[in-house]
């Protein structure tokens, strides 16, 4: 029944209920009536009665047409507009409401179709606004374009996180100064969204970001930072960095300029140079030095004594103005190139690193590193320290036959000492305290900078020493220690908490070995290769159809953190991403478009990891994402597995487990939290810290590790 019956039905109803009470009161009066009286009330009721009835029943069918007639027009109307209203605001701004009913409503229908006007008029001429905003913006962004085009430096944009934002095509020629790119499914290692932290090392990045966070705060306006760090193809590249904030000086920084430039081949250029100019000065006096004794015996017996006087005179004052000027451009060229470079803070693993290829380059000998602490940092001239041990390691080979030279990096709390080192052979301070006093020079080359000179630069100090006990000896460089620049760790959370986000996995045994994992059971840790990886995903369901769309990887061997040796690449999951999860690793769908997909990847992940332990923070559930690839892709993930989870839920059992409360409590700088390369390195760095303590526990084997896991709370879990 349409609802304008219904409208119409029940105000008939409601009708028969007011008269309903008269009807009833009449028959009552009618039945006490006297006999007379009702004769003649039913005489003129005969006569009147069916027009009566005619005449209430002709208004009830009028005033039903009418209430239905209100009820279209008003009622319905307004509804109609309502909807109207809907479709001009959802769904079509070219809609209008239709004029019709009652003048009221049509009066009401006219103001919102001209309040629908007003707007379109007010969007079209906000609209040419935006149109001419967005071809200024576009003019300007391809002068940036062109003006970043033709930089010889290479300029990357990048977050706070140290996700890549924007990058010039120097910077993509500028990856042969890296060598090989570590992500082998992609192109290379940059690319927008990618992190920074797969070009340069994370700890480097952290110190440059947390020092200009330091002149911020005791209040430089613009803060730059310079630094040079060596490669893993041997390049040394300088990085200057600036940061971006607001207007305002007091706001937050937002992201950072990076400029790149290899410096390798202008410093080897320069040097080269400056070895020939000085050569030729030092050539061009000897050949002086020898035309004054030509000179001086020029007495021929055909030339009369006052004649020869006279040439003698000439020679020997042309000679000598000759010799003055050769020795003033020569004191010139020295000052000139005492202050070629400035210094600038350099960590000495890469310092340490670069001698031993500069030094395998020009000397016959074998040459060994022993890297004591990686984060050791001094401000240095990087090629004149290159230089003093070049000129050190050259005297020991050349003039007392050593072999074999250690080059060992270790500090204390105030220096930084780099020794050369050898097995017998011993000197005295004599003769370490005379070389001081000679120029620098290796292979038949020498520099007007002195061994002094360049310690002096560097307020350092050389000496030689002995451990009687290995036979061994030492000239030793002690520079002073550059403070790098931390953050105070965050405070700890009072409850203790699994790690935020990610549910626990253990639907499937993580200790389900292979044959291959069974070999590896009983080596110890410290000797084992270990893959360390994490993986951020569209959401936290891999039964149900979630998949992976970053995986980073970072590797440990023989005990040491190859932070260089890394994994990380986005990738396409061809399925749209859980907003709750782009929330907590902020990778967006845009950022995946021309990834490449899951079966590109993971092989070559696959690859990457081969001949190595797994390693991951709550494995299971990374490792649930993998395992359901392989039946497809025709890989198995057949190596061991080690979760730091568990690990420390059997280290210490009364803290928090999460990787953030983990890093607080071992002391390690979280780079790059929520994505995947920096959770990676984050995991590794905590898990080389646990290996010490797994030892004090008698945890030392792989197996000890395995069954040590399989006892906490954690691992008899199933979800």
């Amino acid at each position: 029944m349409p609802a304008r019956w219904r409208f119409a039905l029940a105000v008939a109803v409601l009708a028969a209920l007011m008269t309903g009470p008269f009807v009833l009161t009449a028959v009552l009066v009618w039945a006490d009536t006297p006999a007379e009286t009702r004769a003649a009330l039913q005489l003129l009721a005969g006569r009147w009665l069916p027009l009566g009835v005619l005449t209430t029943l002709a208004g009830f069918a009028v005033g039903i047409a009418l209430l239905a007639r209100l009820f279209r027009h008003y009622v319905q109307g307004l509804l109609r507009m309502a909807e109207g209203l809907d479709v001009l605001r959802r769904a079509n701004p070219g809609f209008r409401v239709t004029e019709e009913g009652p003048h009221e409503v049509v009066a009401l229908a006219r103001a919102i179709n001209r309040l629908a006007d007003e707007r379109d008029r007010l969007l079209a001429g906000l609209d040419e606004r935006v149109l001419e905003a967005r071809r200024a913006v576009e003019e300007e962004r391809n002068r940036l374009a062109a003006l970043m085009a033709q930089l010889a430096e290479a300029v990357i944009v990048c977050n706070a996180e140290g996700r890549i934002l924007l990058y010039n095509e120097a910077a993509r020629r500028l990856e042969r100064a890296f060598g090989a790119a570590a992500t082998a499914a992609a192109s290379g290692w940059i690319g927008l969204g990618r992190s920074i932290h797969a070009l340069l090392d994370p700890d480097l990045v952290a110190y440059v970001f947390d020092t200009l966070e330091a002149l911020r705060a005791q209040g430089e306006a613009h803060p730059q930072l310079q630094v040079v760090t060596a490669t893993p193809a041997g390049s040394l590249v300088r990085v200057r960095v600036s940061p971006v904030t607001g207007e305002r000086s007091q706001e937050a920084i937002t992201g950072y300029v990076l400029m790149l430039e290899d410096v390798t081949e202008q410093i080897e250029r320069e040097a080269s140079r400056n070895e020939l100019l000085f050569e030729l000065t030092e050539g061009n006096r000897a050949a002086i030095a020898n035309i004054r004794l030509a000179a001086e015996m020029l007495h021929l017996p055909d030339v009369d004594e006052a004649m020869r006087a006279r040439f003698h005179a000439v020679i020997a004052r042309e000679v000598e103005a000759v010799s003055e000027r050769l020795e003033a451009a020569s004191r010139a060229f020295a000052d000139a190139l005492r202050a070629r470079w400035p210094l600038e803070p350099m960590r000495g693993a890469d310092l340490v690193r670069a001698a031993a290829a500069y030094l395998q380059r020009r000397l016959e000998v074998a040459l060994k590193l022993e890297i004591l602490d990686e984060e050791l940092w001094f401000d240095a001239d990087h090629f004149s320290l290159l230089q003093a041990l070049a000129f050190l390691a050259g005297r020991l080979v050349e003039d007392y036959g050593v072999r074999t030279l250690r080059l060992r990096l270790s500090g204390d709390e105030r220096l930084v000492y780099l020794d050369l080192m050898w097995s017998g052979g011993s000197l005295s301070n004599e003769i370490v305290t005379g070389w001081e006093l000679e120029p620098l020079g290796l292979g038949g080359t020498r520099s007007p900078l002195t061994l002094r000179e360049v310690l002096e630069r560097h307020g350092a100090a050389m000496w030689f020493d002995r451990e009687k006990a290995r036979h061994r000896a030492f000239v030793r460089l002690a520079l002073p220690r550059k403070r790098s620049v931390r953050l105070p760790p965050a405070t700890a959370p009072a409850v203790p908490s699994l790690e935020e986000g990610r549910p626990e996995f253990y639907d499937f045994d993580l200790f389900a070995w292979s044959d291959k994992a069974t070999a590896l059971e009983d080596r110890p840790l410290a000797e084992l290769s270990y893959t360390v990886f994490d993986t951020e995903t569209t959401g936290l369901d891999p039964t149900g159809g979630d998949e992976i769309i970053q995986i980073g990887a970072t590797r440990i061997v023989n005990g040491r953190l190859l932070k260089h040796e890394s994994f990380e690449q986005l990738i396409d999951p061809r399925r749209p991403l859980d907003p709750a999860s782009i929330a907590v690793h902020h990778i967006t769908p845009e950022m995946l478009e021309g990834q490449p997909t899951i079966e590109e990847v993971l092989p070559a992940f696959h690859r990457f990891a081969q001949e190595t332990v797994l390693v991951a923070h709550n494995a299971a559930f990374d490792m649930r994402f993998l395992q359901l690839k392989e039946d497809k892709l025709g890989i198995r993930f057949d190596q061991p597995v080690l979760d730091t989870l568990l690990l420390a839920a059997f280290l210490l059992p009364n803290q928090e487990h999460s990787l953030e409360a983990l890093a607080r409590y071992f002391g390690v700088r979280v780079v790059g939290r929520h994505t995947a390369l920096g959770d990676a390195l984050v995991t590794a760095e905590i898990f080389l810290k646990m290996i010490p303590l797994l030892a004090d526990k008698g945890v030392v084997t792989l197996r000890q590790a395995r069954e040590a896991s399989q006892q906490t709370y954690y691992a008899r879990l199933r979800y």
